[in-house]
């Protein structure tokens, strides 16, 4: 099994409407560890038929909720259950949810579409739990839950923030490279709060927080090549917004036949899980998959970070944007990486996931990589009909909306229009996004053609890059 080696690594922008400081909050819970036992307290402070949890993606193993594998209710007349893309709290007879609830859970280390992993499990015995797990909004019923897209952004409910403490009786809880004895969030940028002993590794460039018993050569990697990355990216982009570029990297063990990296970033923070005995032993196909890695997810810190998307649907600007810099920035630092043969592998895998079907609805088919791979080929696109590398054009969309820190759908499409001077790359873009290709191949041989783009057709009438 092969997970995060130019598979699906998905870092979520959505666009959840910013709220701002006195809007009420109708969730407090507190989240404690005691010994091996995991409690959420749930305190809602106004009445409701349900309670709909907002970060509810399936496992990317098996398609399932993973809540009903970690969390067990123990409020009595209260159950949880599934109702369209999310989990919901449930009274029993159709009563209200009580104000009160508690649940115990065993913290899920599980990777999920589209989503961040819920913890990250260190073997020092050490916990990372995301904070908007717990994230709730109240509806009237079931009935209203089922019919909330997945996309929630674009749902007619009035959005609420959800207040977590998190603390942890056997000593202090970290977040955001500080230790004290509780941490309370409620905004909406999510991130990971550590429990347990792990020690912070802090260097001019980064700040690490690094399985012990991860193979040594990933060590190295990231203490070698994350500085020189995030240089470069600084160097063409302007500084990475602060604080200081943490990384969090968890190691599942030895798995036999496996070889899995994942991971994802969020504002100051990169997690990874390396997982397989295929990362055992340094290899110059797992070296450059690891630096390719690092590049994809420090891209975010600022395609993603100091500039998002506005809809989830607009996954592509971000994850295939991050691909690209990714490619470009390896084979910079590492002359042997095949990044043509990568960027290929994705056309490929464009074709496949737009033919007959728009990129912008593949999350609801649970086909996240057309964000990544379909993304990369608009990249390519821009890059080439600007005449200069994608990095200068990723440079202009964050100067011109460093304001609202937001690219629409509408800003990049318009930002192409400017440094091509050729509308009909943007129009057709837009027809792939809204309905995809009756004959993909064609499509995006077109788009290549028009740009400048270097390649050519196999006689399978694939766009091959030369």
């Amino acid at each position: 099994m092969i997970r995060g080696l130019l598979a699906a690594l998905l870092s979520v922008w959505a666009g959840t409407p910013v709220l701002a400081q006195e809007d009420p909050i109708p969730v407090e819970v507190s989240v404690r560890r005691d010994g091996e036992v995991w409690t959420a307290e749930f305190r809602f402070l106004e009445a409701a038929g349900v309670w709909a949890f907002t970060h509810s993606a399936l496992t990317r193993v098996g398609e399932r909720p993973w809540r009903p594998q970690s969390w067990t209710v123990e409020t009595p007349g209260v159950r949880l259950e599934r109702h369209g893309y999310y989990d919901v709290l449930v009274a029993d007879d159709d009563r209200p949810v009580p104000r009160s609830v508690r649940v115990r859970f065993t913290p899920f280390p599980g990777d999920l579409l589209g989503e961040y992993d819920p913890a990250l499990i260190f073997t020092d015995g050490s916990v990372a739990l995301y904070s908007e797990q717990f994230d709730a909004v109240p509806l009237a019923s079931t009935a209203a839950a089922a019919r909330l897209p997945i996309d929630l952004s674009t749902a007619n409910i009035p959005f609420s923030r959800t207040r977590v403490t998190f603390r942890d009786a056997n000593g202090q809880v970290l977040n955001a490279g500080r230790r004290r004895a509780a941490v309370t969030l409620d905004d909406d940028a999510g991130t990971y709060v550590l429990f347990g002993p792990a020690q912070t590794i802090v260097t001019d460039d980064m700040a690490a927080i690094i399985d012990p018993q991860l193979p040594s050569w990933i060590r190295e990697t990231l203490g070698r090549s994350v500085p020189d990355i995030l240089a470069r990216y600084a160097a063409a982009l302007g500084p990475a917004p602060p604080p200081k570029p943490t990384i969090m990297v968890s190691w599942a063990g030895p798995t036999a036949g496996m070889t899995s990296m994942g991971g994802s970033v969020l504002p100051g923070l990169v997690v990874m899980a390396y997982e397989g005995t295929g990362v055992l032993q340094e290899s110059p196909q797992g070296r450059a998959f690891g630096l390719w890695f690092i590049a994809h997810e420090s891209a975010h810190f600022w395609l993603g970070n100091t500039v998002r998307y506005e809809f989830a649907r607009d996954g592509w600007i971000t994850e295939g944007g991050a691909d690209l810099l990714a490619f470009r920035t390896v084979a910079a630092v590492d002359p042997g990486f095949n990044a043509r043969g990568a960027l290929n592998d994705l056309i490929a895998e464009c074709v496949s996931l737009s033919r007959g079907r728009g990129i912008a609805t593949a999350q609801e088919r649970n086909e996240q990589r057309a964000y990544y791979a379909c993304g990369a080929v608009f990249a390519l696109v821009a890059e080439a009909a600007s005449g200069r590398p994608f990095i200068a054009f990723v440079r202009d969309l964050i100067d011109t909306n460093r304001e609202d820190g937001v690219v629409t759908r509408a800003e990049w499409l318009a930002m192409l229009d400017r440094v091509s001077d050729d509308r009909t790359l943007s129009r057709d873009i837009g027809v792939m996004l809204d309905r995809g290709a009756e004959d993909p191949k064609a499509a995006i041989a077109s788009l290549f053609t028009r740009a400048g783009v270097a390649f050519a057709r196999g006689e399978d009438g694939m766009p091959r890059l030369q």
